[in-house]
């Protein structure tokens, strides 16, 4: 029966193929988004900060809450939400993980599950089970137009660009700000050796804290991205998303943020062809089973090396 639709679906042609690509790429952006808070996080003080999903899904709730509840414009709502998970990351690092700091890998990374469920509970009781949506209105009605035509039916619709464009231009700005900033040295030096940086003038706690303002930052923008994407916001999709992202970093190579937005691109990618393709209930299985695939064949991931420049 698989085969079948999947003979089927090769015949749909060159459009449908497109479309596709135009879809994982939207996704694979979102993902990787998600993912370089991960690697970040993980290169700096090697934990694995599965509340950062979480981060995203009260992104999306935080702008809804802003934009319909309080009924402010969607610009402030965007904006008020991104800084409202900024402090949430910096309160979680003080509260959850910095006190962990010298303690076993193990006990942090159950206080990374225990906060990833507590904030999870929290939007659940806050928010309710019922799914949220942000109302039709909220974006002109011709961001859904198509403004450029690929090939035959295949468009690419005005809110499609923009999330593309979005996502791309952050994480180009990511890069300069590790590449070519003060605070970007300072973050690099943390991630080869946080004592020999600390006997060199830098902050460490405050290096620390900044990455993780950045990471939430961003994931803060992934989620209000997929809510307008999907339209659709509940308590658990910090969690889809969140598992994505972190098999996005990995498959790029865990520590290397070059490689997670790659990750995120290909896991994006394969995930939206496995359900265009095969069967739309595979898709999560066929995003892991790329993963899996190359951590088989190439254990550091894709970008990853031996003796890698972390974050």
């Amino acid at each position: 029966m698989v085969f079948d639709q999947l003979i089927g679906n090769f015949k749909l042609g060159i459009d449908y193929a497109i479309e596709q690509l135009i879809n994982g790429i939207n996704i694979g952006g979102i993902y990787a988004l998600i993912a370089v808070g991960y690697t970040m996080v993980y290169g700096i003080i090697e934990l694995i900060n599965f509340a950062h999903g979480e981060i995203y899904m009260l992104g999306a709730y935080m702008a809804f809450t802003f934009y319909v509840m309080l009924h402010l414009p969607f610009p402030i709502a965007v904006l008020l939400s991104i800084f409202t998970c900024m402090l949430l990351g910096i309160l979680l690092e003080f509260v959850a993980y910095r006190p962990l700091r010298n303690a076993p890998r193990l006990a942090a990374l159950i206080t990374a599950i225990g906060a990833s469920l507590f904030l999870q509970n929290l939007a659940l009781i806050i928010w309710g089970g019922i799914p949220k949506s942000f109302p039709e209105q909220t974006l002109p009605d011709f961001f859904q137009s198509p403004i450029i035509t690929i090939h035959g039916n295949a468009n690419i619709s005005l809110l499609q660009y923009n999330i593309f464009f979005i996502t791309v231009f952050l994480m180009l700005g990511l890069h300069l700000l590790i590449t070519r900033t003060k605070i970007g040295t300072a973050m690099r030096a943390c991630a080869q050796d946080k004592t020999t940086a600390s006997l060199m003038g830098i902050n460490v706690n405050r290096v620390i804290t900044f990455t993780f303002a950045v990471g939430s930052s961003l994931g803060a923008v992934a989620g209000i991205l997929a809510g307008l994407y999907y339209n659709i916001i509940k308590h658990t999709i910090g969690y889809v998303a969140g598992v994505k992202a972190f098999a996005a970093a990995v498959l790029g190579g865990i520590g290397n943020v070059p490689g997670a937005m790659l990750g995120g691109f290909v896991l994006g990618i394969a995930e939206t062809f496995g359900a265009g393709y095969i069967s739309s209930p595979y898709r999560d299985g066929i995003a892991y089973a790329v993963m899996i695939l190359v951590i088989v064949f190439r254990p550091s991931g894709i970008l990853g090396r031996k003796q890698t420049v972390k974050v």
